[in-house]
C-alpha cells in the first residue's frame, strides 16, 4: 500500500486541486481516462477523489464492478451529505462518490441545489491532493454548473469528426462563462502520437480561428485492446494491464499534472 501524503497548503487553494473530465459527445472514453488517471496519480502516492458527475448516466461504478450502498442520488435528496457518500476503491487506492446508474432524474437538479454540490465538493476537496470529476457528455447547465469552482478541465476527444465538433462547441461555450479557466485537451484512440497531435492540431486551429484561444495539449492516448479487454471484465487498465500502451500514456498525462 503506498503512503499518502498530506495536502499542502497550496493544494488547498479554492478549486485548484479539482481536476473535471469533459467531451462533447458520449464514446469517447471519458469515463474510463477519469478512472485510469485517478488511479495513475494515486499510484504516485498522492489522495484522490474520483466523483461522478454524469448526473443520470453514472457508470463509474459499473466500469469498477462497484454496487454502492450510498450515492450521490442520496445527497442530492438530501439523505446524506456529501462527505458520507464517499467510499474507499481499495483495488485502485483512491475513493469515490458514484452517482445512480440510470436515474434521469438526477439530470433535473435545480441550480440551487448544484451549486450547494459543487460547493460542498470544495470544501471536501481540501482533504484530498487531486479531486477527478467525471463529467457528463455534452453542453448542459448540469455539466457546466459542475465546472464552476474546477482549476482544470480536460476535454476528451478522438479523431473523429463528430468529436471534434462537440469538443469544439463544449470549450466555446465554457470560455465564454469562464475565460480564464485551464483547459486542455487529450486526444484518445489515436492509431499513433504523430497522428493524434494531427488531431489536436485540426481542434486547435478551430480553438485559434473562433475563439483566440489555444488551449494546449495534455495528451494523446494510443488506441489499445488492453483497454476494452479491461473494461468488460470491469478491472482499472493499470491493475490489469499496467505495461500497456495506453497505460504508459495516461501515466505521463499524470505526471504532468503533479509537478
Amino acid at each position: 500500500m503506498t503512503t499518502k501524503i498530506a495536502p499542502s497548503p497550496a493544494q488547498r487553494t479554492k478549486g485548484r486541486n479539482i481536476i473535471a473530465i469533459a467531451s462533447g459527445k458520449g464514446g469517447v472514453g471519458k469515463t474510463w481516462l477519469a478512472i485510469t488517471l485517478a488511479h495513475a496519480i494515486t499510484n504516485k502516492e498522492r489522495k484522490v477523489l474520483l466523483f461522478d458527475g454524469d448526473l443520470g448516466l453514472a457508470n463509474l461504478d459499473i466500469q469498477l464492478g462497484l454496487m454502492p450502498k450510498q450515492d450521490l442520488g442520496s445527497v442530492v435528496a438530501g439523505r446524506l451529505t456529501l462527505n458520507q457518500a464517499v467510499i474507499p476503491f481499495p483495488a485502485g487506492g483512491f475513493d469515490i462518490i458514484a452517482g445512480r446508474s440510470g436515474s434521469g432524474g438526477l439530470a433535473n437538479v435545480p441550480p440551487s441545489r448544484l451549486q450547494m454540490l459543487s460547493e460542498d465538493l470544495t470544501l471536501l476537496a481540501q482533504a484530498y491532493d487531486k479531486i477527478i470529476i467525471d463529467l457528463g457528455a455534452g453542453v448542459e447547465r448540469t455539466v457546466r454548473q459542475l465546472t464552476s469552482n474546477v482549476g482544470i478541465v480536460i476535454v476528451v476527444a478522438t479523431d473523429e469528426p463528430t468529436s471534434l465538433t462537440d469538443a469544439y462547441a463544449f470549450i466555446k461555450v465554457t470560455h465564454m462563462e469562464r475565460p480564464n479557466l485551464d483547459i486542455r485537451i487529450v486526444i484518445n484512440a489515436a492509431n499513433s502520437t504523430r497522428e493524434g497531435e494531427r488531431t489536436y492540431n485540426t481542434l486547435l486551429k478551430a480553438c485559434e480561428g473562433f475563439l483566440k484561444i489555444s488551449p494546449p495539449l495534455l495528451g494523446v492516448i494510443r488506441r489499445d485492446d488492453k483497454v476494452r479487454e479491461a473494461i468488460k471484465s470491469q478491472t482499472p487498465l493499470l491493475t490489469r494491464y499496467p505495461n500497456s500502451e495506453a497505460a504508459q500514456d495516461v501515466e505521463n498525462i499524470a505526471k504532468f499534472l503533479i509537478k
